[in-house]
């Protein structure tokens, strides 16, 4: 069994599962060096450590969901200027939240940018959230589905992605009230039906993901 140790105290074993921790437990395997191998997220005083590099599924349509975003806005909306960090970590110190998600997007000027000096993660006390972000549910789909969801709700992040990779199902959530309310209509990317990203996925199986995204973009510019 593989055993991550930041110091004599601190050991999990369960990759899979979220565990009981500390913010400062936290901080420990976020500062650790071997950080950039896994991906972390904190919540209500638990902690949930993904390990390892991404599977084939799993970073094949991670990089064509970049490509469908960098295409939409290509097309549909060339003025707006957009910006994605797929898979940066996010942190909130004040609320003791942080994540790691797939999708990262950004709308407008005021996205994030490193200074030098400064930590390689995304503070969310000093930027604003994220306008979307999505999870690729390989292997995460019931926490994806209940823990992120809670987590990025409490965010306030407006629209949340899920990425069903076994399924071909695509579900967005739009933040109604405090909590996600199923959508088949994107905000971020206004105009564009949720069944449409299922099509494209589904596009992977008859060739790569760059020739689905291009069918993406044909499909669009129809319209």
């Amino acid at each position: 069994m593989t055993t991550l140790t930041i110091s004599s105290d601190k050991k999990l074993t369960d990759f899979s599962k979220w565990q009981p921790a500390t913010w400062e437990e936290y901080l420990s395997y976020r500062d650790a060096p071997l950080t950039d191998r896994i991906r972390l997220y904190f919540y209500q005083n638990r902690l949930l450590i993904e390990m390892g590099s991404e599977g084939i599924n799993h970073s094949n349509i991670s990089d064509l969901f970049t490509m469908l975003l960098a295409f939409w806005f290509t097309q549909k909306k060339p003025e707006q200027i957009f910006s994605t960090f797929g898979r940066c970590l996010l942190e909130k110190p004040t609320e003791k939240i942080a994540c790691a998600p797939d999708i990262v997007l950004y709308l407008g000027e005021n996205y994030p940018r490193w200074q030098s000096g400064e930590r390689r993660y995304l503070d969310l006390d000093k930027w604003q959230v994220p306008n979307l972000v999505g999870e690729i549910s390989d292997t995460t789909l019931a926490s994806d589905l209940d823990e992120k969801k809670h987590l990025y709700s409490q965010l306030g992040i407006p629209e949340y992605w899920v990425v069903d990779v076994r399924g071909l199902r695509v579900i967005g959530f739009i933040l109604t009230e405090g909590k996600y309310q199923e959508t088949d209509q994107s905000l971020a990317l206004e105009g564009l039906d949720i069944p449409l990203l299922e099509q494209t996925l589904t596009k992977l199986s008859e060739g790569s993901n760059g020739a689905a995204a291009s069918w993406f973009a044909k499909e669009i510019g129809k319209s």
